[in-house]
This record gives structure tokens, sequence and C-alpha cells, in this order.
């Protein structure tokens, strides 16, 4: 049976891409085809070491931290691959990339990251299809059935610039949304405080709630349709499933949504040939934090997402 090896112990020294990175992150990035499984048992019986001592998964690197990582030996059949129309997507969904940053139109139906629900995610694929690449970050999330733009950075330092950016509110952010119903108002804000809970499944569920925390929503209206209502929604903040739970709270949930739409509405638009949720991440701007200059990227929406707009 063919097997992919590590076969003997490495030191790896931290630099400062790795700096601030937690460990399960790196050790990913370092044993490629690994599965996760594996990266955290060997976590947990102590043969990762850290300045020659243990470390937990969470434990954030620091400069110049040596790093034991033991030889580690796989069947080739359980290594996280990614599966072939994920690997040929990625390939050609890329809108930008330079030596600092890599901007991708994430398609729905794949996560961002790989966990207990998924085991493969956006991240995880692109650094298999980047084996050069020492160094790939997501910047920020987008929900599993969301598409657009999705920034991934190549430095630490690149990470840093854009997440102070995000946190200061700097980062304009745009998404396209078909939302269920007419609405005759041209633009609407919402500011409706939300409060996450995390079920035992570890499904995230974001309600409208006074002890939530303060979220802001922009809706404008780009055109009407029979039942149906296409708009451009610009969060002001960044929490959980925000622009899906500030539809909801306007009356008009976003089409396709399972989670947030009634199981009436949710049918509708199924029935109607709409297989995923209508929300599309359209446009980001900001200024480059490395350069000082202004960027701006742009994905199209998707086929499905324009042919099913036809049938309306």
């Amino acid at each position: 049976m063919k097997t992919q090896s590590y076969d003997q112990v490495r030191y790896v020294e931290i630099d400062e891409n790795a700096e601030g990175q937690r460990l399960d992150n790196f050790l990913i990035t370092q044993l490629k085809g690994v599965p996760k499984g594996h990266i955290y048992k060997i976590i947990r019986r102590g043969e990762v070491r850290i300045n020659k001592g243990r470390a937990k998964n969470v434990y954030r690197l620091k400069l110049n931290d040596m790093v034991r990582i033991p030889p580690v030996k796989v069947d080739e059949n359980k290594a996280s691959v990614p599966a072939k129309w994920i690997r040929e997507s990625l390939k050609q969904r890329v809108i930008h990339e330079d030596d600092d940053l890599l901007v991708l139109n994430k398609p729905s139906g794949l996560a961002v990251h790989g966990g207990t629900a998924n085991s493969l995610g956006v991240i995880e694929a692109l650094r298999f299809l980047h084996p050069d690449e020492k160094y790939l970050e997501l910047v920020h999330r987008l929900d599993k059935a969301t598409s657009g733009c999705l920034l991934i950075a190549k430095n630490r330092k690149m990470l840093n610039g854009l997440q102070t950016l995000l946190r200061n509110r700097t980062v304009s952010k745009t998404y396209t949304a078909l939302l269920c119903g007419n609405i005759h108002q041209q633009s609407m804000i919402v500011k409706a405080p939300l409060e996450k809970r995390t079920l035992d499944s570890g499904e995230h569920r974001v309600r409208v709630h006074p002890e939530g925390k303060k979220s802001e929503t922009g809706f404008k209206k780009i055109a009407s349709y029979k039942n149906a209502t296409l708009v451009l929604a610009s969060p002001k903040t960044g929490r959980t499933h925000q622009i899906r739970v500030h539809a909801k709270h306007l009356g008009h949930p976003i089409a396709g949504d399972e989670r947030y739409s009634t199981p009436s509405q949710y049918r509708n638009y199924k029935d109607r040939g709409l297989k995923r949720l209508f929300l599309h991440a359209t446009r980001l701007e900001f200024i480059h934090p490395l350069t000082d200059e202004p960027m701006c990227f742009e994905a199209d929406l998707d086929d499905e997402l324009k042919l099913f707009l036809k049938t309306l």
C-alpha cells in the first residue's frame, strides 16, 4: 500500500510568519496530507514538543520557539486530499494573487475551514494546492452556504494588517442577496443586537436579542421580482449570520435560507429551482495595509444564481 511519510524527527524554529499561529494550524501546514485527527492525537500524546515541553493545540507560537515534530506515517488513502471538484473549482475561482494576498471567489457549499462537520475546507484545500507556500491563513470567514470574495493572507504582516482594518471597520463589504417577498423602501438600515448560541451539535444559532452585540446592516433595493427583492447588503459590523438574521428581522429572510426562513418559504424557492442560499459576497474595498494603495475586488454572481433570477 502506498504511504505518505514524514519519517524523521524535525525541529522547526518559529519565524515571524508563524508567530502568533495556533499550534494545530501550524502543524497542518507542516504535515500536509495528514488527517487532522492524527495531528491532534500526536499533540495529546506529547509527541509534539515546544522548547522541550508539552503544549496544547491552542498554544500560540512565539518568535524563536523550537517545535519538535515527530515522525508521522499515514496511509495515502486516509490522507486529507481535496476532492477533484474542489481542486478544479478553486483553481478557476482565484480573483487576485500577489506576494501578500490571495483573493478567492469562494464556492457555495464549501466551508472556509475543516471542523467536526467538515473534514476539509477552503484553507486546507488551498494549502494542498500551494505546497510551496509556507504561509496561508484566512483573514475572515464566510458561511459555508455563502459564495464570493474571501481574503487569504500569505504572510503574518498582511494577516495582522487586514485584521486590524476589519476590527476598525475600515473594510467595505457588499453582498448581493435575494430576499423573500416584495420590499417597497429603496433603502433600509437595520440596527438590531445579535446574540449567538452554540448548540450541542456545534451548530450556531443567532437571534435578535436586547442583550446581544450591537449590529448594523444597510440594505439597498436594486431589482424587484414577483414575490422577491434583490438587494445589496452592507454590514457595518461583522457578526455571525448577521445579514441572514437582519433580513429575517425585516420580515424578508434570504431566499434559500433553510435556517432562518420558514419551512414554506424555503420549500417555495427550492421547488422553483433554487438549490442554495442566495447570498454572495460581491465586493471588498480597503486600503492595502502594507502599501497604502486602495484595493477593490469584485466577484460576479455565480451562474446558478443568474439563471435563477431569469426564471423569476
